[in-house]
């Protein structure tokens, strides 16, 4: 299973509808919400401990209601989603979560996805999961959890660096991958798989869910850290 996360931050994409994220968020300590996910998090029944954004998308209901947890930045230099994030870190957390930052707008999904690679300095551990599975920046070489057969897709970001990937269906060997499409749709052969790094690569790996996740069913994810 995926580690628990006490600080889940909440994006404006398409909300959780699986168990997994859905459970993240129920037993998380701290919510931060991007400014018009409140909106959101009230009708699921989830409190926000924090909304942050530029405010834009917050209805008036939200800010009278949240009066006491709005943190507005009018940074544009920035979107709704840094500015979330920022905040999880002053606020001294080590390790972060966020949910809600697919779907819908596709322009929205990809720039949300890349800017994991910039926050992973920021913290011990930051990821995104989707109803689909997680999202997982690294920097260094690193050994993931996975399942046999579960799909595994790499995408490297500048700078362009050599990558290695091992107990891979397809293995990767020391490849600079150009494109975004060329590290996708790979398979794990093991209960884990290592991603060995040139120094100053960056690349984010996306492990599916182990299995299917109706909403009544328990969500496994075997391939958490």
């Amino acid at each position: 299973m995926i580690k628990q996360y006490n600080c889940v931050i909440v994006a404006n994409g398409s909300f959780p509808a699986s168990p997994l994220p859905l459970r993240m968020l129920g037993e998380a300590s701290l919510i931060i919400a991007c400014d018009g996910a409140a909106d959101t998090l009230h009708r699921q029944g989830f409190t926000p401990s924090a909304v942050v954004g530029d405010m834009d998308s917050l209805s008036p209901e939200m800010r009278r209601l949240y009066a006491g947890r709005l943190y507005p930045g009018a940074d544009q230099e920035t979107n709704d989603l840094t500015k979330a994030v920022r905040h999880a870190q002053a606020s001294g957390q080590k390790e972060a979560l966020i949910v809600g930052a697919t779907g819908m707008r596709e322009d929205h999904t990809l720039g949300n996805i890349s800017l994991l690679a910039d926050y992973a300095p920021l913290f011990s551990r930051i990821e995104m999961l989707t109803d689909h599975g997680l999202f997982t920046p690294l920097s260094q070489t690193t050994t993931l959890k996975s399942v046999p057969g579960q799909q595994i897709s790499l995408f490297a970001l500048p700078p362009e660096s050599k990558i290695t990937a091992e107990r891979l269906r397809w293995p990767i060997t020391n490849r600079i991958l150009t494109s975004w499409w060329q590290g996708t749709l790979n398979e794990a052969l093991s209960d884990t798989f290592t991603i060995r790094l040139e120094e100053g690569a960056r690349i984010i790996v996306f492990r599916e869910l182990a299995s299917p996740t109706p909403c009544n069913e328990a969500s496994p994810l075997p391939g958490g850290t």
